[in-house]
């Protein structure tokens, strides 16, 4: 019985097995070329499909950089342009405000030069008790350009402590 299951199974076996092929040398270099090109072609085609795509795609990434950074320059001119107008705009009210408060000196002066000759025409009594109910800052603009004998004759006749008051204010604004 057993002679039979291996008469069975030697010729399936034997029909199964591929047969074992002998190369010679040149043969076997030959075939090992073959099946080394094959790979490297395989893996070289692979690459330059990644490497193109690789390529393509880090192309994209700076086109997309490239539009980013184009937008950013046309951000910074249009700030660049707003911050100029609005600067020109700045400088236009700076004058218009410097030129009122020049205008407001002047006029202020003029105000002041009228009150200096109005208080020189006076006599220092009556000078005196103007220039102590005055605002102290007036009153010594106004002292200051009334002549010195006249100021002293108006302080004379002050009240002693407005009169410290504004010799001390006289002094510090002649500094």
């Amino acid at each position: 019985m057993k002679f039979l299951l291996a008469l069975m199974i030697l010729p399936a076996v034997a029909f199964s097995a591929p047969a074992k092929r002998v190369y010679s040398e040149e043969e076997f270099i030959k075939k090992v070329n073959e099946e080394v090109k094959k790979k490297v072609d395989s893996i070289k085609n692979k690459s330059v499909s990644d490497l193109t795509k690789e390529l393509l795609d880090k192309e994209e990434k700076l086109r997309i950089r490239e539009l980013e950074l184009e937008k950013q320059q046309d951000s910074l001119k249009v700030s660049d342009n707003d911050i100029a107008k609005r600067y020109a705009e700045l400088s236009a009210k700076q004058k218009d405000f410097i030129g009122c408060a020049e205008k407001n000196n002047e006029e202020s002066k003029g105000r002041i030069g009228q009150l200096v000759e109005m208080v020189s025409n006076m006599k220092p009594e009556k000078a005196a008790s103007v220039l102590s109910v005055q605002d102290p800052e007036i009153a010594v603009q106004i002292l200051q350009l009334i002549d010195a004998k006249k100021a002293s004759k108006i302080f004379n006749f002050m009240d002693k402590d407005i009169s410290a008051k504004l010799q001390k204010q006289y002094l510090q604004m002649k500094k």
